[in-house]
């Protein structure tokens, strides 16, 4: 066990911490109070591999896929209430949760995708108002027989009416959930349509995805309950060459709508950097829904981790302040791993990433920046990042009652012996 496991030991480093970043003009107690008050959005769909309750087997149909068959995964919704809740206890600060459409439960009967109502999802709206945990929600146009080949953009109008009225039934579900739980629930929308290899009409299918998110989001809801996002990709499974739903579509459609534009740390070139796109967005989109995962190689959807990219993000969002503009989510699944682990190391490190930003003296950087002393910004920078950051993480696990260092990892394994292992 780590010594800092001791609440006596993490309190007596937390002060002498504490004093190190109130000689640079920072409240590590507001900081983190504020890093444990910021909702993070947690995917539900690392728990089950993507797959759903429709019995679909995650690939066929749209391009989704979770690699690795690690044991355990939740089968049905009780289940993955269950590791949600456990996860929730190794994870501190505000969650909400987010669901898919096709995570709907509707007792054995065969329901189609765009005739599902709020009904069908009534237990995770009670599990979510008892827990007070608030729910986000998204349409599933993938794992569907009807989405083959494309779906919003589709040339047939039978396959695309019926991915309209899928839609169309995932925000009137987002709706009541948002009316349930007295807050918005973020609605995003993504497709997978493109190309495997090279097109010879790349126009058409953006028209026709234009005027379906047209039709789709015509029906007004209260803003109260609900709240549109769209979602961009660089490439996918079978969408190699070309993606209907590029971020230049959804970055011009989100700013012509006034409705939010979903960016993913995972859907963009390796070269791009997410944290420098958010100030450039937030100058013509109302605000910004951000998917945080982790892009290697081809694959965009690796669990989160403490990463450079992931501290710049957080960085942004807190010097601009940007919060009251800005959902933050988790998008990612990892079947090769425990996966209750997946959601804990990816939270958490999205929480650090948040309470070091929260901790860093911004106007120690702005000043020497406005007044043109840019080797003092530099060494500022440099030299925040040895500041005693551990410590203060240690003291707001403490607080927030989750466990500090490592300790999380022997509850994690002692869930896999007595629930996950006894899955069939």
């Amino acid at each position: 066990m780590n010594t800092y496991q001791n609440p006596e030991s993490i309190e007596r480093a937390y002060e002498l911490a504490k004093a190190s970043y109130a000689a640079f003009g920072v409240n590590a107690d507001k900081a983190i109070r504020a890093a444990l008050d910021i909702p993070i959005s947690v995917n539900c769909w690392q728990a089950d591999d993507v797959k759903g309750f429709e019995g679909s087997d995650g690939l066929s149909g749209g391009g989704i896929l979770a690699t690795g068959n690690y044991p355990g995964r939740a089968r049905n919704g009780d289940e993955l209430r269950a590791d949600a809740e456990f996860a929730f206890s190794l994870i501190p600060g505000k969650k909400r949760f987010n669901l898919h459409t096709f995570y709907a439960e509707t007792k054995g009967k065969k329901v189609s995708r765009d005739e599902l109502e709020p009904e069908h999802f009534s237990a995770w709206m009670s599990w979510s108002k008892k827990k007070k945990i608030p729910l986000d929600f998204n349409p599933s146009f993938f794992s569907h027989p009807l989405a083959e080949n494309a779906t919003l953009s589709s040339a047939d109008p039978e396959i695309r009416k019926f991915w309209i009225r899928h839609a169309k039934a995932a925000r009137k579900i987002a709706g009541a959930m948002g009316l349930n739980q007295g807050n918005p629930s973020v609605n995003n929308i993504w497709i997978p349509d493109g190309s495997k290899d090279m097109p010879a009409d790349r126009f058409s299918p953006r028209q026709r995805l234009k005027d379906a998110l047209d039709e789709i989001l015509d029906i007004k809801y209260d803003a109260k309950t609900i709240t549109d996002a769209v979602e961009s990709k660089l490439f996918g499974i079978g969408s190699e060459a070309y993606v209907v739903g590029s971020h230049e579509f959804y970055m011009g459609y989100s700013a012509e709508k006034k409705i939010n534009l979903c960016l993913d740390t995972g859907h963009f070139h390796p070269t791009e950097t997410i944290a420098d796109k958010v100030s450039a967005c937030l100058l013509y989109v109302p605000g910004l829904l951000i998917h945080v995962s982790r892009g290697l190689r081809w694959d965009s959807d690796h669990v989160a981790i403490f990463s450079d990219e992931l501290r710049l993000l957080c960085q942004e969002i807190i010097r601009q302040k940007f919060l009251n503009r800005i959902d933050i989510a988790l998008d990612f699944f990892d079947a090769s791993i425990n996966r209750i682990a997946a959601w804990t190391i990816g939270t958490r490190s999205l929480r650090k990433g948040l309470l070091e930003a929260l901790l860093e003296p911004t106007k120690l950087l702005t000043e020497a920046e406005n007044s043109g002393r840019f080797h003092e910004r530099l060494a500022l920078m440099e030299e925040f990042k040895t500041l005693p950051f551990s410590a203060v993480w240690d003291k707001l696990c403490l607080l927030a009652e989750t466990p500090a260092g490592t300790d999380w990892l022997a509850r994690v394994n002692e869930y896999e012996k007595s629930v996950l292992l006894k899955r069939k």
